[in-house]
């Protein structure tokens, strides 16, 4: 008699985890509820955000990194800061990729476009403290 009343409990169990969900999600599906599809007569109500207007707005505080102990800029070329990955890159007038340089310990060190170090500036007591 006991394993008849567990896999009772069981199988009311596995019932009750399927139908909690589809039962709340009912008054999601109200009939005016304007996200839906159903029809809203208050025009000066406030309009849900679109994932699309959400992504452009990130929530997240930009990265702000200070790149003016950087002194080297290939001629000719731009430079582009990237503060999340703590780099400063180059682009030519063309749009290429002209290299980088990035912060390592107390030098600054430069790198072309094939990722070959070709310059390093050592950073003086200083610019470490600022």
């Amino acid at each position: 008699m006991m394993p008849v009343f567990r896999k009772k409990w069981k199988i009311m169990f596995g019932l009750c985890a399927l139908a909690l969900p589809l039962m709340a999600g009912v008054p999601a599906y109200a009939d005016g509820d304007p996200l839906n599809g159903g029809d809203d007569d208050d025009t000066d109500a406030h309009q849900a955000s679109s994932m699309h207007n959400l992504a452009g707005k990130l929530p997240l505080p930009r990265a702000h990194k200070d790149f003016s102990k950087y002194r080297f800029v290939p001629p000719g070329d731009r430079a582009v800061e990237q503060p999340d990955t703590n780099r400063l890159l180059f682009w030519t007038k063309d749009g290429q990729p002209d290299g980088y340089a990035q912060r390592s310990g107390s030098s600054v060190i430069y790198y072309n476009a094939q990722g070959q170090a070709v310059r390093v500036q050592r950073l003086t007591a200083q610019e470490m403290n600022d």
